[in-house]
């Protein structure tokens, strides 16, 4: 596998190997082995280290993936329609979850502006210094006017209204690998071999973990993640919304597909310079890690914090109910220069063979009445 991937500069690689000397130092001090979790969390996530943290070059061509507002504005102007609907139901605010490059507020900020419905406040909670900065020059550069608007949060509000945006977040969260064997449950973590990071299993010490575990039915010699981290961000969120609506748009499946017999080496992977591959101790800090999401698990969650499940469906429905048709309807045909490309983002975000069918969409909110614009179609809250 690594002889198929790129290359990383020296400057990349020394960057890479503080990482890891890191990492190992912190499994030295936690007894030789740390869970999965801590290492993906550490990778991603290490001060100044981290592949979340540090300067790299993450979005669009010249990094490691292409996220859908990279994709096209079209993803953020039909998701701001949404946005409009809940603000309108509760309160004339946003907050965003990792905000990426900065791309999907822009959209969604210049839309509002265009339909007159744009927020007091846009709030942003972004963990990586790097990208926050990147953030607000791609603001300031492109909606200066708007700027004031828009404030950095290093944590979540107290208390909050309004709508709630997470594009591609719940798959960036620290997973613990699970493994089902010979009617036994044990967790698979990181241990140091001595000339690199090595997998090593261990009984469940937590007893959240091993709680999860035990309901879920699988075939035996069964490998894949429960994401913990999913249902603190959801309880956590629910404690401080007092009215409104958060959005999770991100790939992943109900409970019974996510568990699928045929599934049984996970959902993990990694992206590295466009290239997708499962191999998580592959140059630590220069790749990203990510797993799919149990949109089951993120309801049921959401549900026992006192949230309603708002609707579920699939991108595709999403954005079609929400009017992106008629946004690309906005640029005539006979301009062939500027309707083609739009014609062909909107087929990437759409189709079942690109991102239509395998991202989905999850509202979870507070006091709002009736239904959200983009699940009036093609619900598919019965598979979770």
């Amino acid at each position: 596998m690594h002889a198929t991937l790129p290359i990383p500069s020296t400057e990349a690689a020394q960057h890479s190997s503080l990482l890891v000397e890191f990492i190992r130092h912190e499994i030295a001090a936690q007894g030789g082995w740390i869970s999965f979790a801590r290492y993906m969390e550490l990778a991603l996530y290490a001060p100044g280290l981290g592949y979340y943290t540090a300067g790299a070059q993450k979005f669009g061509a010249a990094g490691d993936f292409i996220t859908a507002p990279e994709l096209s504005s079209l993803f953020g102007r039909t998701l701001a329609r949404q946005a409009s609907e809940i603000m309108a139901c509760s309160a004339p605010h946003m907050l965003e979850l990792g905000a990426g490059s900065g791309k999907l507020a822009a959209d969604m900020l210049a839309e509002l502006e265009r339909l007159g419905s744009l927020p007091d406040s846009y709030f942003i909670l972004e963990v990586s210094a790097d990208l926050r900065a990147r953030q607000q020059t791609l603001l300031r550069e492109h909606l200066p006017h708007l700027h004031n608007r828009v404030q950095w949060l290093d944590a979540l509000p107290e208390q909050f209204s309004g709508a709630i945006i997470a594009n591609e977040v719940l798959d960036a969260l620290p997973v613990h690998l699970v493994h089902w064997r010979d009617s036994a449950i044990t967790e698979r973590g990181v241990t140091w071999n001595g000339h690199g990071f090595a997998w090593q299993e261990r009984a469940i010490g937590d007893a959240t973990l091993i709680a999860a575990a035990e309901t879920i039915v699988v075939p035996d010699d069964y490998v894949s993640e429960i994401c913990l981290a999913a249902r603190g961000l959801i309880n956590s969120l629910a404690q401080r919304l007092e009215q409104g609506a958060m959005l999770f748009i991100d790939y992943g499946f109900g409970v019974r597909e996510y568990y699928h017999p045929q599934r049984s080496s996970g959902t993990l992977m990694c992206h590295y310079r466009h290239h997708v591959h499962d191999e998580p101790f592959f140059l630590p800090g220069l790749q990203d890690i990510t797993a799919h999401v149990n949109f089951t698990d993120i309801a049921d969650c959401a549900i026992d914090a006192g949230l309603e499940l708002l609707g579920y469906t699939n991108q595709a429905f999403f954005l079609i109910n929400c009017g992106i048709t008629e946004l690309l309807g906005d640029t005539s045909p006979e301009n062939l220069r500027d309707y083609l490309p739009l014609s062909a983002q909107l087929q990437k975000l759409t189709s079942p063979a690109e991102m239509g069918e395998l991202f989905k969409v999850i509202a979870l909110g507070k006091r709002m009445g009736g239904l959200l614009r983009g699940f009036s179609a093609g619900d598919m809250s019965r598979f979770l």
